[in-house]
């Protein structure tokens, strides 16, 4: 008998934002992003799985971890700063909890986060050990989730199709990474930002992963249109497995009953009333103490209209519209699928669905109960939600193809990725690129300072690649932060390439520089050696 299957994959994923010289009880706002994403979306995630388990519900979930995420999330002085986060967020929350005594409706609100934070605490430090990523290891060895590996620093791919070497040495890193950190091997690969250009295939396969995940538009724009369109896996002229993913525009944060989470209290009470969350001289950022819902805006900020209970959050109607959201979604999946199996008769049919961790978070503080709710339904519908590797079951019957470029980016083809706004950064990153392939050749058996020089500059020159800071920049989310980010890693870059050229090097400012960014703890240089 036929089946109609999805699958569905979360990327995790988040630049690397570290500050060694922030106290065990002080941290940035961009650091805050890391720790609401810990708070609100990677704890629940992991409770979410350990309870599908417990029911045996039979769902499988792919997940992607970025290298820089795991690095941050195994971290000792950021898990300090995280719980030093947590209780000031606490502190804070109990006196909200006083403040918000005269509105019954917001002070069950407060009420309820504040119960949620301490709940949080006692999940992360009793529950998971201080080490989240151990746990999703566990799931993966036990097949509840998939874990799929991505490039070693979230590098937008098409850019570096020419440089083999380089495409190499991300792979290789991003591979490495997943056996380092979850203690599986990696089937599958991710493409940041479903970014392909022809030749990242001989890469990857090289490497021995058998599958990836494209854009629609590669298999549909290809000189081979597949028979079965995006309702099958594919494959690749060197049998890498290929899933076509169906664009996602999810707009149901928008609905008025969700939670406006851009009325956060924390920039609406003066600074003294936010400590100790928010101390003298920091920026102010998000706290979670969200009181209204979508339908209150700027122009009904008045203290009278702060008590209407119509602006007011309800839990309960939210989670009322998440069954509705979540039944509309899956009826449109459920739509397509019974049309493609009525057209491919006595087929298997299949879509694969991606979940940007923003896409959860960012503007929707109830996507993560909205997701396991379509979890749960595409089940009730007879949908068999599993993972990647076991459609490929007989991967030599699939059709081959010949994918286009594309990307799941901007209108298509990453052109967010070289605009005017940061089309200045590629300039310095290819020529760094150069440099670090032909020093990997230049000294092949080097060993003792240069080696850690060697080491250090291929560190620098990963983290300069990540995508994220010529996303940041577009976007304009934090840009002067990662201009800063970028421009520090290839000023470190170029003045290890000269100490290596003048053969003179400050043994401090090297030691200063690894105790920085201590990311890629297994770093060798030859990574970026040519393949012969």
């Amino acid at each position: 008998m036929p089946t109609k299957n999805i699958s569905m994959l979360v990327n995790f994923h988040h630049p690397y934002i570290r500050h060694s010289d922030q106290t065990a009880s002080d941290y940035v706002k961009e650091n805050s992003l890391l720790f609401d994403k810990i708070t609100n979306l990677y704890i629940p995630f992991l409770n979410m799985i350990s309870k599908m388990e417990t029911e045996k519900l039979g769902a499988k979930i792919a997940v992607v971890f970025s290298t820089p995420l795991c690095s941050l999330l195994s971290d000792e002085e950021v898990i300090k700063q995280y719980e030093a986060y947590l209780d000031n967020l606490i502190d804070f929350g109990k006196k909200e909890v006083t403040r918000t005594k005269t509105v019954k409706e917001i002070n069950k609100i407060a009420v309820q986060y504040l119960e949620k934070i301490l709940e949080t605490k006692r999940y992360f430090k009793e529950v998971y050990e201080e080490d989240l990523l151990k746990y999703f290891g566990n799931y993966a060895k036990k097949g509840i989730i998939e874990i799929l590996a991505t490039c070693g620093t979230y590098m937008f791919m098409p850019h570096y199709a020419d440089m083999s070497e380089i495409l190499n040495a991300q792979v290789e890193t991003g591979l490495y990474s997943v056996r380092h950190y979850f203690g599986v091997s990696a089937e599958g690969f991710y493409l940041p930002e479903l970014g392909y250009a022809p030749g990242i295939e001989k890469v990857l396969r090289m490497y021995g992963v058998n599958y990836t995940i494209l854009p629609s538009q590669s298999f549909l724009l290809g000189q081979v249109v597949p028979e079965k369109g995006i309702f099958a896996p594919a494959r690749c002229y060197n049998c890498l497995s290929l899933f076509a993913t169906d664009p996602l525009k999810l707009e149901y944060f928008n609905n008025p009953v969700y939670k406006n989470k851009n009325k956060d209290i924390a920039w609406e009470l003066e600074l003294d009333e936010l400590k100790p969350f928010i101390k003298k001289g920091q920026a102010r950022t998000s706290s979670g103490f969200c009181y209204w819902n979508n339908s209150f805006n700027d122009s009904d900020m008045n203290p009278k209209n702060m008590k209407k209970s119509e602006f007011i959050y309800n839990q309960e109607n939210a989670f009322s519209q998440i069954e509705l959201d979540s039944e509309d979604f899956v009826s449109a999946y459920k739509e397509k699928l019974d049309s493609a199996s009525s057209i491919l008769k006595d087929t298997d049919v299949s879509m694969t669905c991606v979940f940007d961790d923003q896409m959860l978070l960012k503007n929707w503080d109830e996507g993560l109960v909205w997701f396991e709710s379509v979890v749960r339904k595409f089940i009730s519908e007879g949908v068999k939600v599993t993972s990647f590797s076991e459609l490929l079951f007989d991967k030599f019957s699939l059709q081959k193809i010949t994918p286009y470029f594309a990307s799941g980016s901007a209108e298509s083809y990453g052109e967010d990725y070289l605009s005017s706004k940061n089309g200045w950064m590629i300039r310095y990153l290819r020529k760094a690129c150069e440099r670090i392939v032909d020093l990997a050749g230049r000294f092949p058996d080097d060993t003792g300072l240069k080696v850690r020089l060697l080491n250090l500059g291929s560190r620098e020159l990963l983290l300069a690649l990540s995508s994220e800071w010529a996303k940041m920049i577009e976007t304009n989310d934090y840009p002067e932060y990662a201009e800063k980010a970028f421009k520090d890693s290839i000023i470190a870059f170029t003045a290890l390439f000269d100490a290596l050229g003048s053969n003179t090097v400050s043994t401090e400012w090297l030691c200063n520089l690894e105790k920085d960014h201590p990311i890629f703890p297994w770093m060798n240089f030859r990574i970026f050696s040519k393949k012969h």
